[in-house]
């Protein structure tokens, strides 16, 4: 039986995660080649732990990454690609950031915001209303399917299904799931957890605050990193690894905030073991979809991954027309699943209309990632999306990204890629993670600007632009 450690001090509704912009600058990715820098065994490991969660910021000049070679962005050759060396991550944050996020208290660098205090939207939570203009009445027509047809051998009601993420997934990539084995129980103690440590006092939950550069800990508007189109938000993240042997989770909570957070900590542990294998279950039924016809390659591909999960909080909002919860984004990783609880707020771009997501009880909804869609060679959608904050109730969610091993190659299916020329070349997690934390907002358009980013132009294109 699962039992919420903070249950008594719950009371009330919750939350959920987006970031982005669908108002876009035109695509502008500099080529300047550079030496390949040392490779550090600590560098895999450690960007397995990185995970983005920018705002839209001003497109800057890249830098490539070692071991580049000359190749068409048009046309991917099927052939292996090395897999890319890494030095290890420096802190991705503004520079200006902790200089102008100033106390109320004393007028020193401060990391936090008391958003439940504020009584009006302080100037860094205000975003350009093209990112965050109003929402279309029209709900999103979200397909839920059952992934218990895969178990039951429902043969009719699996077709259904597979039909059901195929039409969803070239469209939007979102679709809900049911019969996904989830406790109910499980599922409530992780929301009204994550409750519990957001009414914590700030000095409490700032020893669990984020080290810059890296995913893992409590962070208040992300203005630890950013000066600017703040979200109105916290966020506790950590990450999850299934290693069958130490609980990773649980010694995270202990570590970090001690004893006291044991219970915590197996809630989240067993809840992050159970959206592991709803993750593969789900790569079993996107590999169908696309007619892979090697059985169980998603599935292995993801067996040994590292994943995030991130608990989010969003407090009343005195103007909520002025901010966002999470500014417009694409997720980079591969799949994300979604619990929200019954507030709702998550919001998907769809033909310039932003859409809401309807929650539905006792279903999570996924969205299709960056990373999938270049292992669906492009077939797959990954669509921005966003969350919104209301006047009067505060909202949870928790989101569980998969994400691959950290030095694994990315690559498509023979299948997935046979059915028209490669649109990426291969690559590695650590790599993609690099270029979305340290150059590149997370976008409709993340995919082409990392392809432009290994491939270097050709000589005479090179030397002009660096004339210039």
């Amino acid at each position: 039986m699962v039992v919420c450690p903070f249950l008594p001090c719950c009371h009330g509704p919750g939350i959920l995660p987006p970031l982005s912009s669908p108002s876009l600058p035109p695509l502008q990715i500099p080529h300047h080649p550079r030496q390949s820098p040392a490779h550090s065994p600590a560098a895999s490991s450690h960007i397995s732990n990185l995970m983005v969660l920018q705002p839209a910021q001003q497109v800057t000049t890249l830098s490539h990454p070692p071991h580049c070679s000359a190749r068409s962005s048009a046309v991917m050759d099927t052939s292996p690609a090395p897999p890319l060396l890494l030095r290890p991550s420096a802190p991705s944050i503004d520079p200006s950031a902790a200089k102008a996020v100033i106390s109320k208290s004393g007028g020193a660098a401060a990391s936090v915001y008391h958003l439940r205090r504020e009584p009006n939207i302080p100037a860094p939570f205000v975003w350009p209303h093209a990112e965050a203009c109003p929402t279309t009445a029209e709900e999103l027509g979200v397909p839920v399917v059952d992934v218990g047809v895969l178990r039951n051998g429902d043969a009719a009601g699996l077709r259904r299904a597979v039909s059901q993420v195929a039409a969803a997934c070239t469209t939007h990539g979102f679709f809900q799931v049911s019969g996904h084995g989830v406790d109910e129980a499980l599922a409530r103690a992780a929301l009204e957890s994550a409750s519990g440590f957001f009414r914590l006092s700030l000095a409490e939950k700032q020893r669990a605050r984020r080290v810059p550069g890296t995913v893992s800990g409590y962070t208040s508007a992300h203005a630890d990193r950013f000066a600017s189109k703040l979200p109105w938000k916290e966020t506790l993240s950590f990450g999850f690894q299934d290693t069958g042997a130490a609980p990773v989770v649980v010694d995270y909570f202990t570590s970090t905030l001690g004893e006291d957070f044991e219970p915590m900590g197996r809630v989240y542990q067993e809840y992050c073991e159970k959206m592991n294998e709803l993750s593969l279950t789900i790569m079993e039924l996107l590999e169908l979809s696309l007619g892979v016809e090697k059985r169980g390659y998603y599935r292995e591909f993801f067996a040994d991954s590292s994943s995030i999960m991130r608990c989010n909080y969003y407090p009343p909002c005195p103007e909520p027309e002025r901010t966002l919860g999470t500014g417009p984004h694409c997720d980079p990783t591969a799949l994300t699943i979604l619990l929200q609880d019954d507030v709702g707020g998550l919001e998907v771009l769809v033909d310039g209309d932003w859409r809401p997501v309807r929650p539905v009880p006792g279903a999570m909804v996924i969205n299709i990632g960056d990373t999938f869609m270049a292992l669906s060679n492009g077939r797959y959608k990954s669509c921005l999306h966003r969350a919104v904050v209301n006047r009067r109730q505060e909202r949870r969610s928790l989101a569980f990204f998969l994400c691959p091993r950290a030095d694994r190659v990315v690559r498509p299916p023979p299948t997935a890629a046979a059915a028209s020329p490669r649109r990426y070349p291969d690559f590695t997690w650590a790599d993609f993670m690099r270029f979305t934390q340290r150059h590149y907002r997370a976008d409709t358009r993340t995919l082409d600007a990392f392809t432009q980013w290994l491939s270097p132009p050709p000589p005479a294109q090179a030397t002009a632009q660096e004339a210039a």
